[in-house]
C-alpha cells in the first residue's frame, strides 16, 4: 500500500517538485499551502510522513508542528522542515517542537527521497 505524504508548503512550485519526486518514488501525496491548510486535511486518515516549510502565511511551520504533536492522531507521525532557514537557532526551536529532519533550500531530490525513506516506516 502506498504510504502518504503530506507536503506543507506556501509555495505551489515546492509543493510541486516535492510532490513529483515522491509520486516517482510511489508514495501518495496530500499538498497544503501552510500550517492551517494543512490541519484542515489532517483528517484521520494515516500520514506516514510530514514535510513542511517554516515561513508560512497564517501559520508558520513551527506552530504547525507543535499542533500536530498534540493530535493523539498523528504525535509520532515523523516532520521534515524543508525551509531556505538555516540557523541553529531556527533548527534548534524546530527539533525541540519534535522535526525529526531538517533540509534547507535549495535541496537536491535525491536528498529529499533519502531523507524520507529514512523516516517512513514499512
Amino acid at each position: 500500500m502506498a504510504k502518504n505524504v503530506l507536503i506543507v508548503d506556501d509555495s505551489a512550485s515546492i509543493r510541486q517538485v516535492v510532490g513529483m519526486a515522491l509520486r516517482g518514488a510511489g508514495y501518495q501525496v496530500i499538498e497544503a499551502c501552510d500550517g492551517k491548510d494543512a490541519l484542515g486535511k489532517m483528517t484521520g486518515d494515516k500520514i506516514h510522513l510530514i514535510i513542511s516549510d517554516v515561513n508560512m502565511p497564517n501559520m508558520d511551520g513551527i506552530t504547525f508542528l507543535k499542533e500536530v504533536k498534540k493530535h493523539p492522531r498523528y504525535k509520532f507521525t515523523p516532520v521534515i522542515m524543508l525551509t531556505t532557514e538555516a540557523g541553529k537557532d531556527k533548527m534548534s526551536e524546530g527539533r525541540t517542537a519534535g522535526a525529526k529532519a531538517w533540509v534547507v533550500k535549495p535541496f537536491q531530490p535525491p536528498q529529499m527521497l533519502d531523507a524520507v525513506s529514512k523516516l517512513i516506516l514499512p
